[in-house]
This record gives structure tokens, C-alpha cells and sequence, in this order.
């Protein structure tokens, strides 16, 4: 399944890098939009840990907003898209996030992790890390597919299992095939809750730009999410 992920993101870098910033409604009218208005505007007094930051795109935002960050990806030639994008105002790695991570303990204010958990099995040693490197009162900012929306690719059509199942996305005119888990809800809230506050739980809408470029795509996402995003604070585990 990792190398399955890594190859295909390794095929994707150059569509990431140069065409979905600009032809992804989903991610500029969706996800994105969403997931930025959860974080501070002014973020220079923080570091943040992009995970899973594919081409760069967060890590740019994140830059932009004045922070540290350190950005990391499974993909080396999704590593080295970012790496183009950002140059050197920000540090970015190769790294399995589901291996001990190799950074300080408490070395982070925010960890910001973009459509990227839903390529992970089991969650529990990835966020022990993230508890791990996470300051005091850090925050935890992550979004994943929906499970209900995952449910309709299901193919066992149990709800309460963690289903591996591949997906096909078609881009600039290629199929690539996408494996990644699907998982019920009460698995996303309550490996979170294990482990963090969780303060807010986002299904987001799509932009008002979103409905005149798409307007048949729009209605569909004002009636059936397709993402899902969670604010969590480390804070006291009770």
C-alpha cells in the first residue's frame, strides 16, 4: 500500500505542481477555503509542520502568513515540487508519517495535514507522534475524505470496517489509480479525541466561485460532503 501511494504521488508531482492549483475546483473551492479560515492570518510567531504537503501549495500559504515551517511528504518528486515552490523559506523533507518522526519534542505550534490521513491504516502512532512534537497548547488541523462519501466507493458495504479500496482520478487526461482507506466516523473522532481536544468539526461547502464555474458539481457537494476537517488542541488527555 506506501509504495502504491508513493509511486502514484510520484506520477502526480508534475500535475500537483503545474495544473491542480488552477483546474481543481475541489481543492481552490473547497478544501483549501476551508481549511485556511482555521488558521491565524498572522502566524509569525509560530512553527508549523506541513504533513503531507504534496506540491507546496499550504506550505507557500503557511510562508506567506509568516511562519517556520517544515513540510514533509512520502513522495520524493512531490519533495521536490515543493522545494521549487517554496525555495528556501521553508524546510522541506521526505518522511513517512507513519514512522517515528525525527523532530524535538514540543518543537511545534500547529500541525496543518491537507487530505493526507486517509492514506494511513492506523492513526494511533502517527498522532502519538504529533502529540509528541506538538507545544503544550498546540493545534492539530487536518482534513480527509468524508466517510460518508467514501462509503458510496465502498465495496465490502460495511460501514464500521477500515476498507482499503482504490480509486480512480482522472487528470489531464491520464487514470491514475489511488488506493487509499476508508474508515467510519466514529474511528476519525475517537483516535482524535484519544489523544487531543477536539474543538471543531468542519464539513465544508463549496465557494460561491465554486457554483459559476460548476454549478451541476456545486449542488452535488451542497447536498453530499466530500471532505471532512477537524481542529484538535493537544491540551490534557482525560
Amino acid at each position: 500500500m506506501k509504495k502504491h501511494v508513493e509511486e502514484t504521488f510520484n506520477k502526480l508531482a508534475v500535475i500537483y505542481e503545474h495544473h491542480v492549483d488552477e483546474t481543481s475546483l475541489y481543492n481552490s473551492e473547497y478544501e483549501r477555503p476551508a481549511m485556511l479560515q482555521e488558521l491565524p492570518q498572522d502566524l509569525r510567531t509560530k512553527t508549523v509542520l506541513d504533513a503531507g504537503c504534496a506540491a507546496g501549495w499550504y506550505t507557500e500559504q503557511l510562508v506567506n502568513r509568516g511562519a517556520k515551517v517544515i513540510a514533509t511528504d512520502l513522495s520524493p518528486q512531490m519533495v521536490a515540487a515543493a522545494k521549487r515552490r517554496v525555495g528556501s523559506k521553508a524546510e522541506v523533507i521526505c518522511l513517512d508519517l507513519e514512522a517515528d518522526l525525527p523532530f524535538e519534542d514540543q518543537s511545534f505550534d500547529v500541525i496543518v495535514s491537507s487530505l493526507t490521513l486517509h492514506y494511513i491504516k492506523n492513526w494511533r502512532s502517527t498522532f502519538r507522534e504529533f502529540r509528541r512534537i506538538l507545544k503544550p497548547t498546540g493545534v492539530l488541523l487536518f482534513s480527509i475524505h468524508h466517510p460518508f462519501m467514501d462509503l458510496k466507493l465502498s465495496e465490502n458495504g460495511d460501514y464500521f470496517s477500515i476498507e482499503l479500496l482504490l480509486d480512480k482520478w482522472k487528470k489531464q487526461g491520464e487514470i491514475f489509480t489511488v488506493p487509499f482507506y476508508r474508515r467510519p466516523l466514529h474511528y476519525v473522532i475517537n483516535e482524535t479525541a484519544a489523544l487531543f481536544q477536539i474543538e471543531k468539526i468542519v464539513e465544508p461547502q463549496p465557494t460561491s466561485k465554486y457554483k459559476v464555474k460548476s454549478p451541476e458539481s456545486y449542488e452535488k457537494l451542497m447536498k453530499n460532503p466530500h471532505f471532512m476537517i477537524v481542529r484538535a488542541r493537544k491540551g490534557e488527555i482525560r
